[in-house]
């Protein structure tokens, strides 16, 4: 744990380089046993920057380690009928362990009807209902990659949560909502009582004063000041932002939900941005398509 008036920098660029570490390992023991090597795929439609930038992403990492990777980029008029028709193609495939659809989609495909139609035993994204649902009950599931990410980030830094207080800012389906239970529930790394705030919660300030572990998944930039929390409070700003900054050589820098200038004078520890939260939701991807290689979730 961080000594008292001492900041620790949650790395979470050194915490997915040890992850996929271990991966790299597991996969090269897989083929020198004659097992084939974990195979990711990924659905990308349309031609949206971020997305593109984040999939070619994956698509490293995952050679980096070992496991093969395959992008089926289908263009930006691609009908909701055929994505589905190429979601039922890779829930069929026997040589793909696991694939993602990138979200967002278009707006005139349903990414409900799509997720929905994804096999659980391959969602290694673990947005499927299936999956969520046995999240919930504490059953075996595919745990989507940005939660499970923020566990390992606490779990490698001994951040202990039993019995205190985590305030979640936040309650996407992606972020707010699944971290939030999993940091409640019986067992290791958990048993924490956990409060979920909004856009429509009163008093948030005195709420997030109280917390012992804040976690910032708001979708505001630099929204969290030095005000709203108490000294040795535990951070997680998983948000990302570009601001423009004619002081910087691409014009912008990044920024996450939380003033780290600021908060970072008073917290025990913190994830800074970039370089947090980011590099794990990748690693943690990539754990799954092993783990879905391995059928160790559904047998």
């Amino acid at each position: 744990m961080a000594k008292k008036n001492e900041t620790i920098i949650i790395d979470g660029r050194l915490v997915s380089a040890k992850i996929k570490e271990e991966i790299k390992e597991e996969v090269a023991h897989l083929i020198d046993h004659h097992d084939k090597a974990p195979h990711l795929a990924a659905v990308l439609v349309g031609d949206d920057p971020a997305s593109q930038t984040y999939v070619n992403g994956k698509e490293k990492a995952a050679h980096a380690v070992g496991i093969v990777s395959s992008i089926y980029r289908l263009p930006e008029n691609t009908t909701e009928k055929e994505l589905l028709e190429v979601v039922n193609y890779l829930n069929n495939d026997d040589e793909v362990d696991g694939f993602i659809v990138q979200l967002p989609l278009p707006k005139h495909i349903s990414e409900e009807k799509v997720i929905n139609a994804i096999n659980p035993a391959k969602d290694v994204d673990g947005f499927t209902p299936i999956n969520v649902g046995n999240m919930v009950l504490g059953k075996p599931a595919y745990l989507s990659a940005t939660p499970f990410g923020i566990v390992e980030l606490l779990k490698n830094y001994g951040v202990e949560l039993e019995g205190k207080h985590v305030v979640v800012l936040g309650r996407s389906n992606i972020v707010g909502r699944p971290i939030s239970i999993l940091l409640s529930q019986k067992g290791p790394h958990a048993n924490a009582t956990v409060t979920v705030c909004h856009s429509r919660t009163q008093n948030l300030e005195e709420i997030t004063q109280s917390a012992d572990v804040l976690i910032c998944a708001i979708g505001v930039p630099q929204f969290v000041k030095a005000g709203m929390v108490k000294e040795g409070v535990v951070v997680i700003d998983v948000g990302i932002h570009r601001l423009p900054d004619d002081t910087k050589e691409k014009g912008y820098r990044i920024v996450g939900d939380v003033d780290y200038d600021e908060v970072s004078k008073k917290a025990s520890y913190i994830t800074p941005v970039p370089g947090g939260v980011g590099p794990m939701t990748i690693a943690m991807l990539l754990k799954n398509t092993l783990l879905a290689h391995k059928k160790e979730i559904y047998k």
